[in-house]
C-alpha cells in the first residue's frame, strides 16, 4: 500500500528483555526478587543484569553463544533470565534432578562456553566434566553459586575460580545491551526428556519468548504488581515463560530453594502471594500437609497447573482451601502452555464432580498461539468435535519452537504438514475444548517431569537376570503417575523387586526409576512387538499408590 515505511520508528523487533527496561523506571522501587533475607527493586535487579551482561561479554561470550546453568530457584537464575540475552548469549538452563552423564551429554550438545552451578550441584557438574575431559579439548567454565547468606569460603571451591557475585562486580554499568538484530533469533535453549544418545534441543526465540511471556500475564489473569511464588522451576520452559512475565508487570518474584508446603504456605502468608504455578504433584502436597503447617490464606491465590490432568479430589480440596486453580497444557516445544481451560460463568452452577472433569480438560489455545486442533496424522483433517473421535493434538503459531538444536530431520518430522505434531492424542468437544487421552509416544509424566520408558527399559534389559522389560505409568496419588516396570526375568535366575528398583536407583536420576516391579510374561502382537495397551490397563488396574511398592503375579 502507498505510503508505508517500515524502519525503526515503527518497527523494532520483540524481545522480553523489555520488560525489563520498562520496569526498571516504572517499578523501580518496588521490591523485584525476594529471597529469604535477600531481597532487590526492580531498579537494583535491572543493574545486576546489565553487569552480568558485561562480565560475559569480558569472559569471551559472543552473540549466539550458549551459557548454560544448573541451578533452583534462587535469584541468580532469575538473573540470567534477562543477562545472558542481554549479552547476545542463549540461555540454557538444566533440569537439576539430572546426574552428571546427562549433564554431560547435554553440555556437550548444546556446546555451551560457560555454566553458571549452584553450590548445591557442584558435585554433579564437576562429575559432568570430568566425563566430558575424556572426549572434549575445551570445557565449559564454571561459575559458582554461593548461598546468599552464606559465605563462600565454607563451600569447597578447588578448581572454581570464579563466583557469582564477584563475577556481576566484573560487569560495567555503561554496558551497551545487544539487542536482537532479527527477532527469531535463539533466546534460549531447552531439552525434552529423551534417551541419553539423542538430548532433543528446543530453540526458543525472542519473539515467541516475548508473545508467550504476554499469554502468560493474561492466561494467569495477572494485574499489575502481583506476587509470583516460584514453584514451577525455572529451569523448565524457562518457568513457562514467566520470568520474562512476572517482569512485564512489575511484580515480585518470591524464590523458593526447596518446594515443600511448609514453606509454600509460610510465603503465601509472609508475602501476600496472589499467584503460583506447579505440576499437580505441588497441587497434592499442598493439600495433604500437616495441619501445623497449612495457614489460612490472606487471599485468593491463583494457582496455573500443568502436567497431567488433576484429580478431580485434588481440585476440590485446593478450591475448599482458598486456591483458584486453572488447567493449562503444553510441551516444551510451546515454551510451556499452549492451552488454557478458560472457565465459563455458566459452569458454575454443575455438580462438584461435572465442573471437576471439565476444568481437568486442555480448554482451547491461548492468545499468544495462532491455531489448535486435533486431527488425523495420516490425512490432516480435522477430527469431528464428537468428545469420541480420536486425533493427535497439533499447535500452529509464533510461539511454537523455532527447531530443535542440531536435529533438522526431527525439526521437520515435527513441522509435516504445516503444523507441529505434539505426539499427545486427543478428543474435541463439542464446545471445542480439547481433552487429552493418551500419549503416543508412551512418555511418562511424573511430578511434572518427563521420563522416557525406552530408557528405564534399557536400564532394566542391562541386570543381568533380566529376559524381557516393559515400562508404561501407573497412577499414583502424589505424583500423578510413576514407573510401572513389567519383567520377565531369564529361566534359572531370580531378582526381587527391590533388587530390581536399586540396580535402576543406581543409574538413572532416582524419579525415572521403577516404584513397582511385577513378574509376568509379556503380552506380544503377532509380529513379536510388546502390547503396551494391555499393560497400562493392568497398571491402571493395580489401583494409586502413595509409596513405592512391589507385586508379584
Amino acid at each position: 500500500m502507498e505510503g508505508m515505511s517500515r524502519c525503526s520508528a515503527n518497527y523494532v523487533p520483540l524481545t522480553p528483555i523489555s520488560f525489563l527496561e520498562r520496569s526498571a523506571i516504572v517499578y523501580r522501587d518496588r521490591v523485584s526478587v525476594v529471597y529469604e533475607d535477600v531481597k532487590y527493586t526492580w531498579r537494583e535487579t535491572h543493574q545486576r543484569c546489565i553487569r552480568l551482561a558485561s562480565a560475559l561479554d569480558q569472559l569471551g561470550i559472543s552473540p549466539g553463544d550458549v551459557v548454560a546453568a544448573l541451578a533452583p530457584n534462587v535469584p541468580a537464575l532469575y538473573e540470567l533470565h534477562f543477562g545472558a540475552p542481554m549479552a547476545g548469549a542463549v540461555l540454557c538452563t538444566l533440569n537439576i534432578r539430572q546426574d552428571s552423564a546427562m549433564v554431560s551429554v547435554l553440555l556437550k550438545h548444546s556446546e555451551a562456553k560457560i555454566i553458571f552451578v549452584d553450590y548445591q550441584f557442584l558435585n554433579i557438574a564437576r562429575g559432568a566434566l570430568e566425563i566430558l575431559s575424556k572426549t572434549a579439548t575445551k570445557l565449559p567454565r564454571i561459575i559458582l553459586i554461593t548461598e546468599y547468606n552464606r559465605p563462600a569460603s565454607t563451600i569447597s571451591t578447588s578448581q572454581v575460580a570464579l563466583e557469582y557475585e564477584n563475577v556481576l562486580a566484573m560487569g560495567k554499568l555503561d554496558f551497551e545491551i545487544r539487542w536482537p538484530k532479527d527477532e527469531w533469533d535463539p533466546i534460549s535453549l531447552n531439552y525434552t526428556s529423551g534417551t541419553t544418545s539423542s538430548p532433543k534441543g528446543v530453540i526458543y526465540s525472542h519473539r515467541g519468548a516475548y508473545l508467550n511471556s504476554l499469554a502468560a500475564v493474561l492466561l494467569n489473569e495477572m494485574n499489575s504488581m502481583p506476587v509470583y511464588l516460584w514453584c514451577v522451576p525455572m529451569f523448565h520452559c524457562n518457568g513457562w515463560c514467566l520470568t520474562w512475565a512476572v517482569a512485564a508487570q512489575g511484580g515480585t518474584n518470591i524464590c523458593l530453594r526447596n518446594v515443600n508446603a511448609k514453606d509454600i504456605f509460610s510465603n503465601i502468608v509472609q508475602h501476600k502471594v496472589t499467584h503460583m504455578g506447579g505440576a499437580p504433584t505441588v497441587l497434592n502436597m499442598i493439600i495433604n500437609a500437616p495441619n501445623n503447617e497449612k495457614k489460612p490464606l490472606p487471599g485468593k491465590v491463583s494457582v496455573m497447573t500443568g502436567g497431567a490432568p488433576p484429580p478431580p479430589r485434588v481440585l476440590f480440596n485446593m478450591e475448599e482451601i482458598g486456591f483458584a486453580v486453572t488447567h493449562s497444557y503444553g510441551l516444551t516445544e510451546t515454551y510451556g502452555p499452549g492451552t488454557v481451560c478458560t472457565w465459563k460463568p455458566e459452569w458454575d452452577s454443575l455438580p462438584r464432580e461435572a465442573k471437576a472433569k471439565i476444568k481437568a480438560r486442555q480448554g482451547l489455545h491461548h492468545l499468544g498461539m495462532e491455531e489448535l486442533d486435533i486431527k488425523d496424522p495420516i490425512t490432516m483433517k480435522s477430527i469431528p468435535p464428537d468428545a469420541k473421535t480420536i486425533g493427535e493434538v497439533m499447535f500452529r503459531g509464533n510461539t511454537v519452537m523455532n527447531g530443535y538444536l542440531k536435529n533438522l530431520k526431527a525439526t521437520q518430522e515435527a513441522f509435516k504438514g504445516g503444523w507441529f505434531r505434539s505426539g499427545d492424542l486427543g478428543v474435541k468437544h463439542p464446545d471445542g475444548y480439547i481433552e487429552l487421552k493418551d500419549r503416543s509416544k508412551d512418555i511418562i509424566i511424573s511430578g511434572g517431569e518427563n521420563i522416557s520408558t525406552i530408557e528405564v527399559e534399557a536400564v532394566l534389559f542391562s541386570h543381568p537376570a533380566v529376559l524381557e522389560a516393559a515400562v508404561v505409568g501407573r497412577p499414583d496419588d502424589h505424583w500423578g503417575e510413576t514407573p510401572c516396570a513389567f519383567v520377565k526375568l531369564k529361566d534359572g535366575c531370580s531378582a526381587s523387586p527391590e533388587e530390581l528398583i536399586g540396580y535402576c536407583r543406581n543409574r538413572l536420576p532416582h524419579y525415572m526409576a521403577p516404584q513397582t516391579v511385577v513378574f509376568e510374561d509379556l503380552p506380544k502382537t503377532s509380529t513379536g512387538k510388546t502390547q503396551k495397551y494391555v499393560l497400562k490397563e493392568k497398571a491402571k488396574a493395580m489401583g494409586s499408590i502413595s509409596k513405592r511398592t512391589a507385586s508379584k503375579l
